[in-house]
């Protein structure tokens, strides 16, 4: 376990982020902020200290400042996940109330990092190594009154196949991670049409999808090492100094193509 806590033993997560940013366009940012206010309506985010743990390619704490965030501090473990933000924070001209830093979540305390209005995990600490104690931590760091606002795995049938995946590939040559996206994306269409949907458009619209892009996320999917999951129940109970605000959970399922995320918005009482 204590393997996986090391930022050396992830998936790559922040060299798919940079190259995320060739894409990013004025679109793909207003489908981030409608995925930030679907989270917290109205004027939660206004005025708000922001935390984005695990920022990724800093495009959800663009879409907090937007939305009205006073404060907003990002961090990731991952040096180019920091790089990445640190870019985009250039590009957009948004530097007095952003601050970058490089830090891991079982980094972060109040006593140290102080505590926040809002503390926003998209997606990221299932694949810390140590989902729960991640949990946890994060948590801590929220007000009170504050807002905990996390994305987590839905537990499928098929996440015992996608943790072994998820490590092979993570560790391949990258010929053989593109035929591994190539199998993926096949798939996905054969699903998509016997399903009676139509994958092309999919794959078109998924901007529309928190302004992500449908192959860079097939990368982040099947490489997204360390890898857990949880049921809603699950993190309810992990968090019995909260109370749920509003939650967007769907049923587990088989899990073929992945299991996507639950989120949830927590108040600390």
């Amino acid at each position: 376990m204590s393997e996986l806590l090391q930022a050396e033993s992830h998936f790559r997560f922040g060299e798919n982020w940079k190259s995320f940013l060739g894409v990013l366009d004025d679109e793909r940012i207003a489908e981030a902020e409608a995925g930030l206010r679907r989270l917290f309506p109205g004027d939660e985010l206004k005025n708000a200290r922001f935390l984005d743990i695990g920022c990724g390619s800093g495009l959800s704490s663009l879409a907090a400042l937007r939305l009205g965030a006073k404060d907003v501090i990002s961090r990731d473990i991952d040096a180019d996940s920091v790089e990445a933000t640190r870019r985009l924070r250039e590009m957009t001209g948004q530097t007095g109330a952003w601050n970058v830093d490089l830090k891991s979540v079982f980094e972060m305390t109040p006593e140290s990092d102080g505590t926040f209005d809002v503390v926003y995990s998209w997606g990221v600490l299932h694949h810390t190594g140590d989902m729960w104690r991640a949990v946890e931590a994060a948590s801590k760091l929220v007000k009170p009154g504050g807002l905990f606002a996390i994305a987590l795995y839905r537990k499928t049938k098929m996440c015992g196949f996608w943790r072994i995946e998820k490590r092979f590939y993570s560790r391949a040559p990258k010929w053989i991670q593109a035929l591994m996206q190539r199998a993926y994306i096949a798939a996905f269409y054969v699903i998509q049409r016997r399903a009676g949907k139509n994958p092309d458009a999919l794959v078109k619209d998924y901007k529309s999808s928190r302004g992500m892009d449908f192959h860079h996320d097939v990368h982040d999917w099947l490489g997204g090492y360390p890898y857990e999951s949880a049921r809603p129940e699950e993190v309810k109970q992990h968090l019995p100094q909260f109370e749920l605000v509003r939650e967007f959970v769907e049923p587990g399922g088989r899990g073929l193509l992945g299991s996507g995320c639950d989120e949830f918005v927590l108040r600390r009482i």
